[in-house]
């Protein structure tokens, strides 16, 4: 349980030091420093740890492929969208993916959903609308954006279990790391002159942003980044590992109550009243379906961390 809330305090604090970059630097340049010193680290300190670089060997390499390049979309739509809404919004909004991940279950892998299951869904997914208001003034595009990267990420995770039977966890976040490298060295090559920054959007701009040398200071930032993901990643994975995943699982709901923490005492963003209820039923829907699959047995569900095991 330490190890999971731990690695949570990592993830958000990562996440509100990516918004803190967002005005200055593109995601792509951000990424690829982060993921080049997070695969260091898991190459040189965690690799030799689960039996060394034995363990990249895989014959499930377009799997690996698949599931990378659903992370990394889910990552790019999910900052795009921090750019844009608060810290706390679009990570309560992302937190809806393991009622995602149930309902794919149902629809992918022919799984059974009581209706108790379908009710935390539909009421997490009501959370959702309310925090982004679709109708109103005050709804923005850039909203669907963390929902985009929850639906991406929950995609990942039901073909995670189909893999995650034969694949040690160290071979499927290398595998990750490297999606991360070259897409961002792809996208850097292609887009990173800047050419197709319009000024407009902070979300786009973002995303389209011309590279530049970072400083001394937001260059150890970036590393810091980087070993706050390698080590996230490691501790939330010894957390499933030593305990039962219906135990630890609903402690990475800790996650939400740090990113508003950051939220308010970083960006001065505070939910508004309707943003409160919002964020409880999706924590209430979220901790709900946790709890039933452990009823039901179905450790598969949560075998991987929800939602941070990048």
């Amino acid at each position: 349980m330490l190890c999971v809330v731990t690695a949570m305090t990592l993830f958000m604090t990562q996440d509100m030091a990516i918004k803190l970059l967002s005005a200055d630097y593109p995601l792509h340049e951000v990424i690829l420093i982060r993921s080049a010193v997070a695969a260091t680290i898991i190459l040189t300190i965690f690799l030799p740890l689960e039996g060394g670089l034995s363990i990249i060997r895989t014959n499930k390499w377009m799997v690996h492929l698949l599931r990378g390049l659903g992370i990394v979309v889910a990552n790019l739509a999910f900052y795009m969208g921090l750019a844009t809404m608060s810290l706390a919004a679009a990570t309560s909004i992302f937190f809806v993916s393991p009622l995602l991940i149930t309902s794919f279950s149902a629809f992918f892998l022919g799984e059974r959903i009581g209706i108790r299951r379908w009710t935390a869904v539909v009421a997490g997914l009501l959370g959702v609308v309310i925090i982004m208001r679709p109708g109103t003034e005050l709804f923005r595009f850039a909203s669907i954006l963390p929902l985009i990267a929850a639906i991406a990420y929950a995609l990942v995770q039901v073909s995670t279990r189909v893999i995650g039977k034969t694949e040690k966890a160290s071979t499927m976040a290398i595998y990750i790391q490297a999606t991360f490298i070259v897409v961002c060295c792809v996208s850097g090559l292609a887009i990173g002159d800047g050419r197709y920054m319009s000024g407009i959007d902070p979300s786009l701009d973002f995303l389209f942003r011309a590279w530049i040398i970072p400083s001394s200071g937001d260059l150890l930032v970036m590393g810091g980044i980087g070993c706050l993901m390698a080590f996230g990643v490691y501790l939330i994975l010894q957390g499933y590992r030593l305990s039962e995943a219906s135990l630890v699982a609903p402690f990475e709901y800790i996650g939400l109550p740090i990113a508003i923490f950051w939220s308010i005492v970083v960006f001065q963003d505070y939910p508004d009243t309707l943003g409160w209820i919002g964020i409880a039923l999706i924590i209430g829907a979220g901790l709900y379906t946790v709890y039933r699959e452990a009823i039901h047995g179905r450790k598969e569900l949560f075998s991987d961390p929800v939602p941070r095991n990048r």
